[in-house]
């Protein structure tokens, strides 16, 4: 009888581990319209690995994805390696640190700060900085 049990318990625990996860919610709806606004008639480039630091400053949070940076006509996309979690949350902000005249690059990583509590509740790794220049610019 107890091995019985034994089996049929054994089953149900595997069952649960084996079973399919969710996968990860995509961009919401709100997202994918800000991100189509914001590259709306551009083009993309060539990749770059470092943002001058004079382009820098513009920073849009499209999603825990994606992040922008605007300068004039172009916009400079990236997409964090892995993703940056609790990015989009609405109460958080980017903290890094630069060493050189030269912006962020890629492999550089940013603590992602909650600006209510001055907690650190994440982190991420840039990834490319893909410009997007209006058509014939």
């Amino acid at each position: 009888m107890r091995g019985i049990f034994l089996v049929l318990a054994g089953a149900a625990l595997a069952s649960c581990t084996m079973s399919a996860q969710d996968p990860p919610p995509g961009p919401s709806a709100r997202a994918q319209i800000q991100y189509q606004q914001l590259l709306a008639g551009r083009v993309p480039q060539a990749p770059m690995t470092c943002l001058p630091t004079r382009q820098a400053n513009d920073m849009i949070v499209v999603d825990d994805n994606t992040v922008a940076f605007r300068d004039g006509l172009r916009v400079f996309v990236n997409h964090p390696e892995g993703g940056c979690p609790q990015l989009s949350q609405g109460h958080t902000a980017l903290v890094s640190r630069q060493y050189a005249q030269v912006g962020p690059c890629r492999g550089d990583v940013v603590q992602v700060v909650d600006t209510l509590s001055h907690v650190t509740v994440g982190s991420c790794t840039w990834g490319d900085f893909i410009p997007y220049v209006r058509q014939g610019a």
